[in-house]
């Protein structure tokens, strides 16, 4: 499929980026800035501009003066849609939001801050354009299973339903061409990678990326939920990965979507080739 028509605004916008030091959000401050195509304002609670969801004292700064924003949502959906309309009232007439891949079939243990901030931004009289992508690559290698295929097991409650890992970084890409192009008005983009593979056959690409033994084996949601717990992490936390593999199990999240082809005019980044680049800086060592 060929991509849609979007044209640049002819002056630059001024895009406050929300989660500016997580996994998209800083990748999106560093193609707008590349790019020149905007003035980046980079928010979190540690960032440039100061911005916690917990602290409405820091929304109005943040929002000052902002013509689009990139909205990545707690997940308490009860600040988002009271920040929205403000954000709408300071002058915001471009909303981007980062949602997630099948998240209007979630249930209520995961997801309600994406799908917050998607009916939000619906209500508004501003253009609004929703990212839904799958699990990142990122994930392996940044957080959430990291420390597992370092340990050489990966254990989750997953099956044999494949998931099309997408690469934040065209993400990312997608986000900033949204964010300053005209043209994707009222769309949501399902964002995936270019194939579908299971969580057994990504972790065994990694181990052969990585050129060491790491297992793949699968828990029952039980046994993963008390394995989270063992950890330390907290009980709602365990609750809502939970939740996202049921989410998955389903099969609301294995179909290979068109998204980035349609922004960007290309095919998204593949696995395999991503993990090798990844494993020769060690970090699966």
């Amino acid at each position: 499929m060929t991509a849609k028509t979007g044209t640049h605004r002819t002056t630059r916008p001024t895009v406050l980026v929300l989660g500016a030091t997580g996994k998209t959000g800083r990748r999106v401050v560093a193609r707008l800035r590349d790019s020149g195509t905007a003035t980046v304002r980079p928010a979190s609670r540690s960032g440039e501009v100061r911005f916690d969801w917990t602290l409405p004292d820091t929304w109005e700064p943040a929002l000052a003066g902002a013509d689009a924003l990139y909205l990545v949502a707690p997940d308490d959906s009860s600040p988002v849609r009271e920040f929205v309309r403000q954000a709408e009232a300071s002058g915001v007439r471009r909303f981007v939001v980062l949602s997630g891949h099948g998240i209007e079939k979630a249930g209520e243990e995961f997801g309600q801050g994406m799908a917050a901030a998607e009916a939000a931004v619906r209500e508004t009289g501003a253009a609004w354009t929703l990212l839904r992508p799958n699990n990142f690559f990122q994930n392996f290698d940044e957080d959430l299973w990291l420390a597992p295929l370092r340990a050489g097991r990966l254990g989750l409650p997953i099956g044999d339903m494949p998931e099309p890992f997408i690469d934040a970084e065209d993400v990312a890409a997608v986000a900033a061409a949204v964010l300053t192009e005209d043209g994707h008005d009222g769309e949501a983009y399902d964002l995936s990678g270019p194939r579908a593979l299971t969580f057994a056959e990504a972790t065994r690409t990694i181990a052969e990326a990585a050129g060491r033994p790491i297992r793949y084996e699968e828990l029952t949601p039980a046994a993963y939920r008390a394995e989270l717990l063992a950890e330390g992490w907290p009980e709602a936390a365990a609750d809502a990965l939970n939740a996202m593999f049921a989410l998955h199990r389903a099969g609301h999240t294995a179909e290979v979507t068109d998204g980035v082809q349609q922004v960007l005019g290309r095919a998204p980044a593949d696995l395999e080739p991503w993990a090798r680049s990844v494993a020769a800086r060690g970090v699966w060592a």
